[in-house]
């Protein structure tokens, strides 16, 4: 064969389709080296894209939108994570004030401001990693999902019993989960597998120490905190805008468990949580919460030592107050689970007038990924289902699909138009209601981590301000998890933990110690015992 005739050095071979399948590497590759799944290098599996290190985020961030598109649909039909959950009804009333300031001093959002209003509410509590079917007593963050049927439109709340998260960036949201989730061979969940990841992310250091502690298990669901954990913003008729975090408490009191107290409930009833709210509700004994809220102003605070937009950073009370602005009310239990319950579906974005996105990039990612999510999950048409469906009137000119039983108020003046803009009929653009928010944006578009990531600070005062007996679980139930896992993943933890305070990390190495030479122990004595009881017995 001459020279033109030969079959090209990279791409399809010519000569057959299964060579096409060999496993070609362009120059800059290794065999361990990470690619999208059009065979492209990853060289930047840590940032997404934005204008400057601290947001917003661009939709040019492809590698970003496929991941988290194919992390969207690794499982049918239950949520890929926040599978297991219970729900409730209720209401939510304004009390129209921040401090001694009316409301609308900050937000224009009718929810708050009309103090007149009783809003519906439907409220999902979940676990987060764990599947269906799983105990409620495990470690594990929970899901706190407020659904508000407002006046102006669903407002959807979503946010955990935490106040923070364990990464600062949506790329690496799929990973996490991978890391926490079963083992793809064996299908067991790995402690392993689980600190391999977190101690490669020095920024999750903050969220173990509170998922380790006793905070890691809430006691049920009605004794339980939630949180927006992210910044979000505020804005007001003028279109002015501050930050603002969400909080909620439980009036009846906050409470948690120690492992010992969970492994006990768990012996007895792996529903506990679901059965306490339900029967609580069923007897009378509604739930409350009361909403607080703190305020910043929108800017990047060059005084702090970290990024207000960090949703690994607490914002400290004594530096930004909580204000309390209203309460909500569980008093209806769900008719049907499935209906209402699994088919509930919340998103990030969905944010009525006044209220707004942050830059922050792990909310702008979520924006995205949860709606992506809940159109794979439960349809194109979910929020025609009546869980999800807007307590007010709708009309789009969205049509069909799977699903779909009815079209969205077809404009009266001429239903044959559903595009706009139209000279001939159709439904028209609402007139604008305050001045629009228009944040200045410039920068560099750049894949980068933020300025101040501050890694160990926050985690290391937490640790300090946990009670005496919070350390000592904390430090119980980490070296547990720690002692069986690869010496590098272990040593690397102690690490980052002594990073984030000495005696925090001195006390973890000793109770890693102590562990191991235990576990060596039982080892020896279970080497033992099978000696001895190695000979079958003969019940004949």
């Amino acid at each position: 064969m001459d020279e033109k005739h030969k079959s090209p050095s990279f791409g399809t071979n010519v000569t057959g389709a299964g060579d096409s399948l060999d496993k070609r590497k362009a120059a800059n590759e290794k065999d361990e080296t990470l690619t999208n799944r059009q065979g492209h290098p990853v060289k930047d599996n840590q940032n997404v894209r934005t204008v400057g290190n601290r947001g917003p985020t661009t939709l040019e961030n492809y590698d970003f939108l496929e991941k988290v598109s194919h992390f969207d649909r690794e499982r049918v039909p239950e949520r890929v994570v926040h599978g297991r959950g219970a729900g409730a009804h209720g209401y939510f009333q304004s009390y129209g004030k921040v401090g001694d300031e009316s409301i609308s001093t900050y937000t224009r959002a009718k929810v708050f401001t009309n103090t007149e209003v009783i809003t519906p509410v439907f409220v999902r509590f979940s676990t987060v990693i764990h599947g269906t079917h799983s105990p409620e007593t495990l470690r594990d963050p929970r899901g706190f999902a407020i659904k508000f049927y407002t006046e102006d439109g669903n407002w959807d709340l979503v946010g955990n019993n935490l106040k923070i998260f364990f990464i600062r960036d949506p790329l690496k949201f799929p990973d996490m989960v991978h890391a926490f989730k079963p083992d793809p061979v064996t299908n067991r969940q790995s402690m392993e597998r689980f600190f391999d990841f977190v101690s490669q992310s020095p920024e999750a250091t903050h969220m173990i120490t509170f998922l380790f502690s006793p905070w890691g298990i809430p006691a049920n669901y009605r004794n339980m905190q939630g949180s927006g954990v992210h910044a979000y913003r505020w804005v007001n008729e003028e279109g002015k805008a501050v930050l603002v975090k969400y909080h909620w408490e439980p009036v009846q009191g906050i409470k948690n468990l120690t492992q010992k107290e969970a492994d006990e409930i768990q012996s007895q009833n792996f529903n506990h949580a679901t059965q306490d709210l339900y029967d609580a509700i069923k007897e009378g004994n509604y739930p409350e919460w009361e909403l607080y809220v703190q305020i910043m102003e929108d800017h990047d605070h060059p005084e702090l030592d970290f990024d207000p937009l960090d949703p690994t950073k607490l914002w400290y009370k004594d530096q930004y107050p909580w204000h309390k602005v209203g309460k909500m009310v569980l008093n209806k239990n769900p008719e049907n689970y499935f209906a209402e319950v699994e088919q509930a579906a919340f998103g990030t974005g969905v944010l009525v007038d006044g209220l707004d996105f942050s830059d922050d990039k792990l909310l702008q990612g979520r924006t995205f990924s949860y709606s992506d999510t809940q159109r794979y999950r439960v349809g194109a048409n979910y929020l025609q289902l009546p869980i999800n469906a807007p307590k007010k009137r709708v009309a789009t000119n969205q049509r069909d699909g799977q699903m779909t039983y009815q079209v969205d108020s077809p404009p009266s003046n001429n239903p044959h138009i559903n595009y706009e803009p139209s000279v001939i009929g159709g439904l028209k653009e609402a007139e604008k209601t305050g001045k629009e928010h228009t944040p200045h944006v410039s920068g560099e578009v750049k894949g980068e981590a933020i300025d101040r990531p501050n890694n160990f600070g926050q985690a290391g005062e937490t640790y300090r301000r946990l009670a005496d007996w919070e350390k000592d679980e904390l430090i119980s139930n980490l070296s547990s998890a720690l002692a069986d896992v690869h010496d590098a993943v272990r040593e690397q933890m102690i690490t980052n933990i002594t990073e984030a305070d000495a005696d925090y990390g001195k006390r973890l190495k000793e109770a890693i110690h102590k562990e191991r030479e235990s576990m060596e122990d039982r080892q020896a004595q279970q080497v033992e015992e099978a000696k001895r009881d190695s000979k079958p017995s003969d019940p004949y």
